[in-house]
């Protein structure tokens, strides 16, 4: 009983989220499209020219702002879900742990290096929230991984996480790779919600990170 209340709550707040009615009224795929703009409007992360990554692209929203925002660049998706076509964006559906999908990637970069990797992923909730927790940073870990294999020295990397068990060393993981790292709480995040975007500035060159 309790479950189908708080769930009939969750349809409500989100039938009723301004970010929800809006993203409808302006044609785009999710309210996280906004989380983007907002982040972009502050750090200018997407410029013209560009090749972009969205990690766990599906439905679209961050694609959508990251190929509108990149004119001439490329921008290239993946996620494990299907993702109806948009244009301009390449879309790749696998999981890019497996070597298959990262040859794939590789073969439509055509040599071309990376200047920004986006990941808006989260874990499917179970309600443990100490589960929960430990899952989101396994995706925000391996979402670094990738950004850190695939970004040209000075990429950035911008990435979902959760404040709770894990966060403080994931933060220091980055740090290890980036020259500067800051959080980021766009106002379109929903306030009691636990999470942030870590925004990882100039990718160090190899040599030099530590």
């Amino acid at each position: 009983m309790k479950k189908h209340k708080t769930s009939k709550a969750w349809m409500h707040e989100h039938v009723t989220d301004p970010y929800v009615q809006r993203a409808k009224a302006e044609g785009w795929r999710s309210r996280a499209a906004f989380k983007l703009m907002e982040i972009d409007d502050k750090d200018r992360l997407l410029r013209p020219g560009m090749v972009v990554v969205d990690l766990g692209a599906a439905p679209g929203g961050w694609s959508q702002v990251a190929v509108e925002r990149v004119g001439g660049g490329r921008v290239l998706a993946l996620d494990l879900l299907e993702m109806a076509p948009l244009a301009g964006v390449d879309f790749i559906q696998g999981d890019f742990r497996e070597d298959a999908v990262l040859a794939a990637l590789t073969l439509r970069l055509a040599g071309r290096p990376v200047d920004l990797v986006i990941s808006d992923m989260a874990p499917n909730i179970s309600g443990i929230a100490v589960s929960d927790q430990a899952r989101s940073v396994h995706l925000a870990e391996l979402a670094l991984e990738f950004a850190v294999a695939h970004l040209k020295p000075g990429g950035h990397f911008l990435v979902k996480t959760f404040q709770g068990e894990g966060f403080d060393a994931f933060r220091k993981a980055m740090m290890a790779a980036f020259d500067k790292v800051t959080v980021r709480k766009p106002k379109s995040s929903r306030d009691r919600s636990s999470e942030v975007y870590l925004l990882g500035l100039d990718r160090r060159p190899r040599s030099q990170e530590g």
